[in-house]
């Protein structure tokens, strides 16, 4: 390998002082390291930072179907898994092409218009999609349809629309399930329901979903993995679906994804008890 992106996080001396060691690294094994805008001749987005970073460029790296490598210098790190003690040896293997990769879905979100017969806005998340009002609105109610058939219409805060991936985000801190990232399925998870029925729901990751913001007086948000978002308005409609590549992470080998649970949850328990009998 040749040539790579690299993008730091910002503001972050304890990000920048990595990317350094990075940029250092990278240029002693004689391989070129790209900030700015990304060139035709980058091989891997390498990210320096926290999760937020790695998905202010997931979609980045899906358009160009290049592998991502998540270096942690900020904060939970479910996807920027690689430790600062393991960089070197993960920036070999980058170098060497030795490494294996987690193909993870990602969503097309596309929003309409009453008004316009194509979309008037498109995205991709790899984490999650979520409709929500305003800090001072009052309840919304969102129309929901599954492969148009009608589903409900949850009433509440909001709705996230999550990937696996994204199960262990904003999904997680709503009550959602914790998803194996790998699955191929479609978390709807309501925020502060107005009903205590309304549960989180997983569908196939093959449903296409259709979501209407029924009478909206008020400010309602479409947000797309806490980066992207625009404000809905009447006769707005929102298509999820599944698209048809993947995003391409570079797995870290010494650590599996319940090793990555037990680290950022805290599920220390289980290993004294492992630990307890042997």
């Amino acid at each position: 390998m040749k040539q790579v992106y690299l993008v730091v996080k910002r503001p972050g001396e304890r990000a920048k002082n990595v990317a350094k060691k990075v940029k250092e690294f990278l240029g002693k094994k004689g391989v070129r390291v790209n900030q700015g805008d990304i060139h035709p001749e980058d091989e891997a987005i390498v990210v320096v930072g926290g999760d937020g970073t790695l998905l202010h460029v997931a979609s980045l790296a899906y358009s160009r179907q290049l592998p991502l490598l998540g270096i942690n210098a900020g904060g939970l790190g479910f996807l920027t898994e690689v430790h600062i003690d393991e960089m070197e040896e993960s920036l070999t293997r980058l170098i060497n092409r030795h490494f294996e990769l987690d193909e993870r879905m990602v969503l097309s979100v596309k929003v309409h218009s009453s008004k316009s017969e194509a979309p008037i806005r498109e995205y991709i998340a790899l984490n999650e999609a979520v409709i929500t009002k305003g800090a001072l609105s009052k309840i919304i109610q969102i129309n929901t349809w599954a492969d148009d058939l009608f589903l409900t219409t949850y009433k509440g805060d909001g709705l996230i629309v999550s990937t696996a991936t994204g199960s262990t985000g904003y999904n997680l801190s709503a009550g959602g399930p914790i998803v194996y990232p790998n699955l191929d399925i479609i978390i709807l998870t309501p925020i502060c329901p107005f009903a205590l029925s309304s549960r989180p729901l997983i569908l196939s990751g093959n449903t296409t979903i259709r979501i209407e913001v029924k009478d909206i007086k008020e400010e309602v948000c479409l947000d797309i993995d806490g980066q992207v978002g625009i404000h809905l308005e009447k006769g707005f409609s929102i298509e999820i679906k599944r698209e048809d590549k993947t995003l391409k992470l570079i797995r870290n080998p010494q650590r599996d994804y319940f090793t990555i649970l037990r680290e950022k949850l805290g599920w220390t328990k289980g290993i004294n008890i492992l630990q307890d009998r042997k």
